[in-house]
């Protein structure tokens, strides 16, 4: 069935009702909701000469530890603050290396390198990922082997230089009938995408930025640059040794995690006197430690709340990042740590300093104090603590394990079965004005969809198989549609699509995205009423299941 947009068809939002906000619109967000696929469509388009000019942008870290300084000069409570240079650590911090990377040595064999690029290790995946730097030298990739690839690295490099030095362009991506590679190339680095998924360029070109904003998140973009400046041919695998696994469960989180596709951020769903509890608890432990930038508690790839030091706030692929570090570091379950953290859309040029530790022994959360302070350990680990007790005198570890577990019956834990609409097999949320999504869970649709067998007429289709779809399987099948919806020649507004297997409707507006997967048979004016009472749900539970203020310390 093609897609349609027929006005008398297009559901009605909570806003056409009464004059509340769309569902999770808030008048002030936590997060900096940015248009990500508008960001990712203009870095295709953008032409060589506005790729090599580095937007001069005024370092964020300093001018928080500027404000520092002079609110102290103004009010003398301090005697002698530290300087910027001793506050700061933009190079000299650097993490240091914990080894060099054990290199393969190179056989040399032009015949066993050509086997080695056709052997199953390689050919037989959906998509690969290689980065390097613009002399050729092999940095990571996502199969295989960097140093058996340094002769295929090489071929790439060629190529982006040939179209530079020829059309003074950028080589953007190269389609074949099996697949698509796309290419950006940003400063020093290039990154490749090799897919053959369905995938969009934008959204490959996406999961390199990611993949490169790992880098950076690691080294900095002042160390980066200077790196290649002094030493073009430089091996920056010394530095990243450790870092791969960041970056091999970045391009696995991708593919999982539907927040990604949307550019926005999923909030566990929590009642809204224990967030609001938790909430308070950071703030009054933290009040009066004035180098705190940002006060993070998330669990589960979920943030439960976010407190911020006034006029800033964090872009969601940067909160993606710190999800991606704590999800991949098993070391902040045992001990309390201490380390660098560059976030790039806050600022790429330095490092915030972070105390990255989980609540408790016996809760899943996890919380990150992040400061521009580099010896403020011992006032954050006794503030943890003291929010740790807070949160267990008040109940609100229970209440984050139960929410993490589901073991409680909120009107959250099963959105599908107290919304009351068993057609929705799952659906994905996006309020675009605080970048916050929620999904329908599809651990539940095995029971949903058991259910609605057992319930029709004829008893001996309740011995039919239920096939469950997984995360990926729905990122997956809502790809293509949220490609159409962020085209930006041809945007759609309203998509209904079916097939022998689903029906998928994605609909959005000022306020939100919206994607929904029904059975195959559904009905178009059946589907836009189980929507309209899908956003009414929504906007009922929506302090619930959404961060519905911007708490500052």
């Amino acid at each position: 069935m093609a897609s349609t947009s027929k006005e008398n068809m297009t559901p009605s939002s909570p806003q056409d009702n009464d004059d509340s906000l769309e569902p999770g619109a808030c008048p002030e967000s936590v997060l900096n909701p940015t248009d990500s696929f508008e960001e990712f469509a203009t870095e295709m388009s953008s032409s060589l000469d506005e790729r090599n000019t580095l937007a001069k942008k005024t370092s964020t870290i300093s001018e928080i530890q500027s404000e520092i300084l002079k609110t102290a000069a103004e009010t003398s409570q301090l005697k002698n603050t530290k300087s910027t240079d001793d506050l700061q650590s933009k190079d000299d911090s650097m993490p240091a290396s914990a080894s060099c990377s054990n290199l393969v040595e190179e056989n040399g064999e032009n015949d066993e390198i050509e086997n080695y690029l056709h052997s199953p290790e390689l050919i037989n995946k959906e998509k690969h990922v290689f980065i390097l730097s613009s002399a050729g030298k092999p940095i990571y990739t996502r199969y295989g082997n960097e140093d058996k690839l340094a002769g295929l690295c090489g071929v790439i490099q060629a190529l982006v230089s040939v179209v530079e030095e020829q059309n003074q362009d950028i080589l953007r991506s190269i389609i074949t009938k099996d697949c698509k590679a796309v290419f950006l190339v940003k400063g020093p680095l290039i990154l490749v995408a090799v897919s053959k998924s369905n995938e969009s360029e934008t959204q490959l070109v996406l999961q390199l930025t990611y993949a490169y904003n790992q880098i950076v998140s690691v080294l900095t973009l002042t160390q980066l640059n200077r790196i290649f400046e002094q030493r073009r041919n430089y091996d920056l695998r010394r530095l990243l040794a450790g870092a791969e696994r960041l970056i091999d469960h970045l391009l696995i989180f991708m593919e999982k995690d539907p927040a990604f596709l949307l550019g926005a951020v999923r909030c566990l769903p929590l009642p809204e006197k224990s967030r609001e509890s938790i909430t308070n608890a950071i703030i009054s432990s933290c009040n009066k430690i004035r180098d705190l930038v940002f006060a993070i508690l998330l669990a589960g790839n979920q943030l439960i709340t976010l407190v911020r030091m006034k006029k800033y706030t964090l872009h969601p692929s940067d909160i993606h990042l710190l999800f991606n570090l704590v999800r991949s570091s098993e070391s902040f379950k045992t001990a309390e740590s201490w380390t660098p953290i560059c976030l790039p859309k806050f600022d790429a040029t330095g490092f915030l300093h972070g105390h990255v530790s989980y609540i408790s022994e016996d809760c899943q959360a996890c919380l990150l104090l992040l400061t521009v302070q580099r010896d403020a350990f011992y006032p954050l680990s006794q503030a943890k603590h003291t929010i740790a007790e807070k949160l267990r005198k008040s109940k609100c570890l229970v209440a984050i394990n139960d929410a993490l577990n589901r073991s409680q019956e909120l009107p959250t834990t099963n959105p599908l079965k107290h919304i009351g609409i068993p057609e929705i097999r799952h659906f994905m949320y996006k309020c675009k004005s605080t970048a916050q999504l929620f999904t329908s869970d599809p651990i539940c649709l095995d029971r949903l969809q058991d259910y609605r067998q057992r319930h029709r007429e004829g008893g001996d289709i309740t011995q039919k198989k239920i096939t469950k779809l997984s995360d990926i399987d729905y990122v997956r099948n809502y790809r293509e549609f949220s490609n159409q919806i962020h085209c930006a020649t041809t945007p759609a507004k309203l998509i209904f699509r079916s097939n022998c297997e689903n029906t998928v409707l994605a609909w959005v507006t000022n306020g939100f995205e919206l994607y929904v997967t029904f059975d195959a048979l559904m009905e178009k004016d059946h589907a836009i009423r189980a929507v309209d009472r899908l956003l009414c749900w929504i906007k009922r539970e929506e302090k619930s299941i959404f961060i519905m203020n911007a708490p500052t310390f």
